[in-house]
C-alpha cells in the first residue's frame, strides 16, 4: 500500500489505474485496503467538471477535443467515463479510449472508462473516490462523463464543480428547456455540433435554452448571466475556447464568493449519507436476515401478506438483531 500510494501521489498511470481498481473491488479485504489507501491521500485539488448528455450528441468527441485543448494549455487532464452495462448480462463496452484514440495516447491525459453496474444517476459506485484518486495523482482538471440517460441524470452534480449539459440541435424547443431535473442542474448549456448544415439550427435551439434558462429561478452560486447557453462544435474545435473561459470564470467567482467550498462540503455530507445507505443495505446479504427476506417476500408473493406489512416485519426482524425494541 505504501508504494502504491508513493507511485500514485508521482503521478504514475499504472498506479492510478491498479488504485481505481483496488477501489472498484466488492471484496472486503480491497475494501479494507481502498479506506486505508482514500485515508492516506493528500488533501490536492482539481478542477472536477461532470458531463451528460442524451446517447448521440457527441460527449466523447467533444471530451476528447476538450481535453485536447486543456492538454496543450498545460493542463493534465483525467477522463473518468461510466459507460451503461446490460440489463441481462451485465456487462459493459467500455469503448471510450477506442473513441478518444488521440486523447487516449496524450501523456498529460489519463482516461477510465468504468461500467455503471446498474447504479442510477448517470455515474459508478466508485466515482467520486476515483476523482479523489485522480487528483492525488497530479491532474488538475478531471470530467466526468456520465452514461447519458436523459433528464433524470443529476448524481453527477453531487460530485463536480460545474455541471455541464450537451445537446444536440434540434434536441428540444424552449417548453422542453423548462422541465425540471437536469436543466435546473446545468451550470452551462453546450448545443454541440454547430458546424456545417446544422449551424443555424444549433443557434436555433441554444437561443430556445437560453430563454429557458432565463425563465429558471437564480441559484445563490450563480453569478449574472449563469446559467447560459452557447454553441460548440467538437469536429471544428469552434466555441470550445469561450466554453472553457466561461468555465473558469464561474469557478473562480464561486471561489471569491465561498460557494466552492460550502459545494464540497455539502457534497461530502452527501456521499457519507449514501455510503451510510450502502452499508445499510449491505446488511441484507448477511445469511440469517436473506432468509428472512426470502420468507416474507415469498408471503408478498403469493398474496398472504401486503408489501407494507411485510417491509415493517423485516425492520421488527433488523432491530431485534441490534437488541433494541420498535419503540
Amino acid at each position: 500500500m505504501t508504494e502504491l500510494l508513493d507511485s500514485l501521489t508521482k503521478g504514475n498511470r499504472r498506479a492510478l489505474s491498479r488504485a481505481i481498481t483496488l477501489i472498484e473491488s466488492t471484496r472486503p479485504d480491497h475494501r479494507e485496503q481502498a479506506v486505508e489507501l482514500l485515508s492516506q491521500l493528500p488533501p490536492r485539488q482539481a478542477l472536477r467538471i461532470g458531463m451528460s448528455g442524451t446517447p448521440g450528441v457527441g460527449k466523447s468527441t467533444f471530451i476528447e477535443a476538450f481535453g485536447m485543448m486543456l492538454t496543450e494549455q498545460g493542463h493534465r487532464v483525467a477522463v473518468l467515463a461510466v459507460d451503461p452495462s446490460s440489463a441481462r448480462s451485465g456487462g459493459s463496452i467500455l469503448g471510450d479510449k477506442t473513441r478518444m484514440e488521440l486523447l487516449s495516447r496524450n501523456p498529460m491525459a489519463f482516461i477510465r472508462p468504468t461500467p455503471s453496474s446498474a447504479e442510477l444517476g448517470g455515474v459508478a459506485r466508485r466515482t467520486r473516490e476515483s476523482i479523489r484518486l485522480c487528483e492525488a495523482a497530479g491532474y488538475d482538471v478531471v470530467l466526468i462523463e456520465t452514461v447519458g440517460v436523459g433528464q433524470s441524470e443529476t448524481l453527477v452534480a453531487e460530485m463536480s464543480d460545474l455541471f455541464i449539459l450537451l445537446l444536440a440541435p434540434a434536441g428540444g424547443d424552449e417548453l422542453q428547456g423548462v422541465k425540471r431535473g437536469i436543466m435546473e442542474m446545468a451550470d452551462l448549456v453546450l448545443v454541440n455540433k454547430a458546424d456545417g448544415d446544422l449551424l443555424a439550427t444549433a443557434r436555433r435551439t441554444c437561443a430556445d435554452y437560453a430563454g429557458a434558462l432565463r425563465l429558471l429561478r437564480k441559484r445563490p452560486q450563480d453569478p449574472e448571466r449563469f446559467p447560459k447557453a452557447l454553441t460548440v462544435s467538437a469536429a471544428t474545435g469552434e466555441g470550445l475556447r469561450k466554453a472553457w473561459d466561461e468555465m473558469q470564470q464561474l469557478a473562480d467567482w464561486r471561489r471569491e464568493n465561498g460557494h466552492f467550498e460550502a459545494t464540497r462540503s455539502a457534497q461530502a455530507r452527501h456521499w457519507f449519507m449514501a455510503e451510510l445507505r450502502a452499508g445499510l443495505l449491505a446488511r441484507l446479504d448477511q445469511p440469517e436476515i436473506k432468509a428472512e427476506l426470502q420468507q416474507l417476500g415469498d408471503a408478498v408473493a403469493a398474496g398472504d401478506m401486503t408489501p407494507g406489512l411485510a417491509a415493517m416485519r423485516m425492520l421488527d426482524h433488523l432491530n431485534r438483531g441490534q437488541g433494541g425494541s420498535r419503540e
